[in-house]
């Protein structure tokens, strides 16, 4: 289910909701959230270094603008358990200049792992943006021995297409980065 309003094109509210969760577009007060999740080594591990506390504002700064397909903008909605009104994690996009093109991304709190609520928060922004934007390919990018998310990625409808070797640095060790795609064709709504 969507809701939204719109005022001169831009997105301005948007509600997505599945059978157990809500997500919503981050805001200013998110960044308790937004900043566990960037410095949880079990969230962490696998996706990047810790980061500085300037560059997690200067992440979540970017992610309070509108988005927008291929605006340029990412598209950062909070994942919230409904029945419980827990804060769970953060779903969307990463910005994006190629039109109806999008790279997909996703941190969870980990006591909310292993509840199904990534492939679950996914399908819902992958539904809305096939719906209401017409986006026709989704990327990925997960870092080798990240199991986890490839699971969520494979539920819906991602497909391996390459590895490439020694492409990310996490702790000093150099990782290979897989690389998933999934064209709307291929996305049950």
């Amino acid at each position: 289910m969507l809701q939204q309003t719109l005022f001169s094109k831009r997105l301005i509210t948007m509600t997505l909701t599945t059978a157990r969760l809500t997500l919503r577009p981050l805001n200013a007060d998110d960044w308790p959230l937004f900043y566990a999740l960037h410095n949880d080594i079990d969230v962490i591990e696998k996706c990047f270094d810790k980061p500085s506390e300037a560059h997690v504002r200067a992440k979540f700064n970017e992610r309070l603008k509108p988005w927008s397909p291929g605006g340029n903008t990412p598209l950062c909605l909070v994942i919230v358990e409904t029945c419980t009104g827990k804060e769970v994690g953060v779903t969307g996009f990463t910005s994006s200049t190629v039109p109806n093109s999008q790279e997909v991304g996703y941190l969870l709190l980990p006591n909310f792992h292993g509840r199904g609520y990534a492939t679950e928060s996914l399908k819902a922004v992958l539904d809305y943006a096939i719906r209401e934007h017409r986006v026709c390919e989704f990327k990925a990018v997960v870092t080798e021995g990240n199991v986890g998310s490839e699971k969520v990625l494979e539920k819906c409808g991602f497909q391996l297409i390459e590895k490439q070797p020694d492409a990310y640095m996490i702790g000093g060790i150099l990782y290979t980065d897989h690389h998933f795609y999934l064209n709307r064709t291929d996305h049950t709504l």
